[in-house]
């Protein structure tokens, strides 16, 4: 029997409530859709680390962030790490990636920690394999050589990058613009953006106004680039992995055409967690009294307590942003079934992680797990299974690896911490974990800490735990008779309750202890 294809559709900082067929009661996203009502789909997958770097290593490699090594951004994943895209690449299938990585560097800027140049120059236990580790910096891209990439990366062997947010990002596709449309080029950005004085979000450059055509906006050019791969496989012997990575509808906003104002900001229905009020834990609180005090920071990525007029707008633009790449992946669908392609493809789609779209009064993502930023949407859709299922089990990012090889036939590697989720999407297991366990560390001081976050949270059939490095308060919500996590049960939990969920986590936190490599004597 062939090994499958894998087309594998992955969007940036979108959450799960911001898909129609995860109930949005306003964004249409019919593509997508379709996946869903043809596959397989979990309510309850939790990312291994709410911020970019660290969970991609995760899917990446079926590990923690504690055991790959990228804690957080600004720490590329080693180049000496195994991926489950190399281990596809090894057993015969060709891997391609178009669009985003962000498994290295994406900016030139120095580090905020440790605060002092000769901290950050000391020795180190750990040595990342030797090799380049600039690849996706805009350094790397705007060399006046053009240096070429070093193959294969990571695993992939063919390699079309998009790096970066908004409208002007680098890689391969800004080689492209400037090459062929240099006069686009030209007018990127936010200096050269349509007048848009309405829009508050565009004061401090979250969102602008692009010029550049919908045919010629990054998320487009990701698209071509997948359809282009697509065709270059037909009458191929060789079965394929073919990453696609949207940047998009990560901040700054930058939806082109009519999808700018696509979903106006006065029909946005804001979540409930915006509204009531509750006994806030300590760094909502913080956040939400810098706002009220005006001295919010909400020109960063960094996470800020935001105006229902600025969470109005986020939704909205993000929202215009999502109906592109929705539009794009049918695109990208139609051509798999036009080349005859679809009948021995396994088609996966999801996020990185999610954002707090005014959840609780935030926006974008940071040290608080509310499920808007730790649950991403999952949809598998197999040839092989094609009943429509929903499933609510509790499922990790570091289960994606290990389910994708085992779709291959391919065993997994010594040190993938992620289960199969095989049983579950034939309907041959209730669950394959007792909980999900959440790692995230800051790379700078704030939200009121006086030192920078570093955190864990279990997730269970009921709870959720959260655990913050330095500090006496914790976080306990019961999901069951507490859903949208209003009521902080820290102070009042029962000391067995406590106590359960410490041990919990406890265990997780061995089950998912280094195991590789193996020993090579007995000493």
């Amino acid at each position: 029997m062939f090994k499958p294809n894998f087309l594998f559709i992955i969007a940036d900082q979108l959450p799960a409530t911001h898909l129609s067929c995860y109930d949005n009661p306003i964004l249409l996203t019919p593509n997508i859709d379709g996946l869903a009502k043809s596959g397989w789909r979990s309510q309850n997958l939790y990312v291994a680390s709410g911020i970019c770097m660290p969970n991609r290593a995760s899917l990446m490699t079926g590990r923690m962030p504690s055991r790959h090594g990228v804690r957080h951004n600004g720490i590329p994943l080693s180049l000496g790490a195994n991926t489950f895209v190399e281990t596809l690449r090894v057993h015969g299938y060709r891997t391609i990636i178009t669009g985003k990585s962000h498994l290295q560097n994406m900016t030139d800027q120095p580090p905020q920690w440790p605060v002092r140049a000769e901290d950050r120059a000391a020795a180190q236990a750990h040595q990342e394999a030797k090799g380049n580790y600039k690849q996706e910096s805009p350094s790397f891209w705007d060399s006046p050589d053009q240096p070429c990439m070093d193959l294969p990366f990571y695993g992939f062997t063919d390699v079309a990058l998009a790096n970066g947010h908004g409208d002007r990002l680098h890689g391969h596709y800004w080689r492209w613009l400037q090459t062929h449309y240099p006069g686009i080029a030209g007018i990127s950005g936010p200096e050269h953006a349509l007048p848009t004085p309405e829009c508050k979000l565009s004061t401090y450059r979250q969102a602008w106004r692009t010029r550049i055509p919908q045919e010629l906006h990054p998320t487009a050019w990701i698209a071509d680039k997948t359809i282009h791969y697509l065709q270059e496989q037909v009458n191929k012997t060789q079965p394929f992995f073919l990453y696609c990575s949207f940047p998009d509808p990560h901040h700054p906003f930058t939806p082109p055409g009519y999808y700018w104002d696509m979903y106006r900001p006065d029909g946005i229905e804001l979540p409930e967690t915006f509204y009531r009020v509750c006994r806030p834990p300590p760094h909502l609180a913080w956040l939400r009294a810098q706002r009220d005090a005006g001295h919010a920071i909400k020109s960063t990525p960094g996470v800020f307590a935001a105006s229902e007029k600025e969470a109005r707008e986020a939704v909205a633009l993000s929202h215009g942003s999502t109906a592109h790449i929705d539009f794009q992946v049918g695109r990208i669908l139609d051509t798999l079934k036009a080349l005859g392609l679809g009948s021995n493809t396994v088609i996966i789609f999801t996020t990185d992680h999610g954002d707090f779209m005014g959840d609780h009064q935030l926006l974008w993502k940071g040290p608080l797990h509310y499920r808007s930023v730790i649950r991403s949407p999952f949809i598998w859709s197999d040839p092989l299974h094609s009943a429509q299922a929903c499933n609510d089990s509790l499922l990790s990012t570091i289960d994606i690896a290990p389910t994708i090889l085992e779709r291959a036939g391919i065993p997994a590697y010594n040190g993938m911490q992620g289960y199969s989720m095989l049983p579950l999407i034939k309907n041959e297991a209730d669950k394959i974990r007792e909980s999900v366990l959440v790692e995230e560390e800051g790379q700078r001081i704030a939200l009121g800490f006086a030192n920078r976050v570093r955190m864990r949270t279990l997730i269970t059939a009921q709870h959720r735990l959260s655990v913050y490095d330095g500090v006496e308060w914790a976080e306990i919500y019961d999901h069951q008779n507490d859903p949208w996590e209003y009521d902080n049960l820290w102070a009042q939990a029962s000391d067995k309750t406590v106590r359960e969920l410490m041990e919990q986590m406890i265990r997780a936190t061995i089950t998912l202890s280094e195991t590789s490599p193996y020993a090579k004597n007995v000493a």
